[in-house]
């Protein structure tokens, strides 16, 4: 059985001059995926009177489902397949991109605080240009020890939730009161990693704080998690262990330098930015989504050559 790992989060500013900061756990100088996961955001509890809440203009991805997964507010969802939906505390809503898509993000003017995690799963060679398409589902509920857990992919304990994946995978909230105990089952097929939203806690008899990540590693049929003085909320996340190598710059989740190159250019041209696009063959669709205002630009690649990473 591995020991645990820690993996500190940078903060990273979102949005405008007011910008929201999260906190970014994956990819990591010590990791790039846990199972298929191959991003975290983590963010909040934050005002938005203080922040201006999310604001993410219509921008592209590709080769990769997002999982968005809220403890507190709203959050209006449109893409380019014409989906529109609210993502709300207790309901998953996965997007995935596969070949192409692009979608907005905002706040709702009834969002007074703003809380939840927002993660990217990459997805296999054989299914990474699959048409993209959206899903909202109910998270499924059960109770092990004294954690409440909410299961919104995959299987936990009893709960099971239907949601599309291209890989096995596992993820769910997990809340402890306070002096709580729960021993979680695990699938030892997995490897895993617990997300600290609230805390401290004791992962197997190990203390770690709020934003912080905790690599279980493969192997393990179950963890423990004790709560202190204070309630505990957890993310936890598992899958198989993602054997390829990917490479993952700005929205795009790809293989090699040239493919994000051409994904990039495909989006500066179909967003308007640089040269014209052909309306026929767009490979993310319509970028408008009722939006006020321009999509997002690309940023400048980098003077470098672009490299994959295992």
């Amino acid at each position: 059985m591995d020991s645990l790992e820690v993996i500190a989060a940078r903060e990273v500013p979102l949005g405008g001059p007011r910008a929201m900061t999260v906190y970014r756990t994956l990819p990591s100088r010590e990791r790039t995926t846990i199972g298929a996961w191959c991003f975290i955001d983590h963010y909040g509890p934050s005002r938005v009177t203080e922040t201006g809440g999310m604001v993410v203009p219509p921008h592209p991805h590709t080769g990769l489902q997002t999982v968005s997964w809220l403890f507190a507010g709203e959050i209006e969802h449109r893409d380019s397949v014409g989906s529109h939906a609210f993502v709300r505390p207790g309901t998953l809503n996965l997007m995935t991109a596969g070949h192409g898509i692009s979608h907005s993000e905002v706040s709702t003017a009834a969002t007074t605080t703003l809380h939840g995690v927002q993660l990217w799963v990459a997805l296999p060679d054989a299914s990474r240009d699959v048409a993209p398409f959206f899903e909202s589902i109910d998270a499924a509920t059960t109770t092990i020890g004294d954690s409440t857990v909410s299961v919104f992919v995959g299987s936990l304990g009893d709960a099971s939730v239907a949601a599309t994946t291209f890989s096995p995978l596992v993820a769910a909230e997990i809340l402890l009161p306070a002096g709580g105990r729960t021993e979680l089952p695990l699938d030892a097929a997995f490897e895993h990693g617990v997300l600290v939203d609230a805390g401290p806690v004791e992962v197997d008899g190990e203390s770690f704080d709020r934003t912080e990540l905790v690599y279980l590693g493969e192997g393990r049929a179950s963890v423990s998690l004790e709560a202190g003085e204070h309630p505990v909320r957890l993310v936890l996340i598992g899958g198989t262990p993602f054997g390829e190598r990917l490479l993952m710059w700005w929205n795009f989740v790809g293989r090699t330098h040239e493919e994000v190159v051409g994904f990039r250019d495909e989006w500066q041209r179909e967003s308007g930015f640089e040269g014209t696009s052909d309306a026929a063959a767009r490979r993310f669709g319509a970028t408008d989504h009722h939006y006020t205002g321009k999509p997002l630009p690309a940023p400048v690649l980098p003077g470098v050559r672009l490299q994959p990473r295992r």
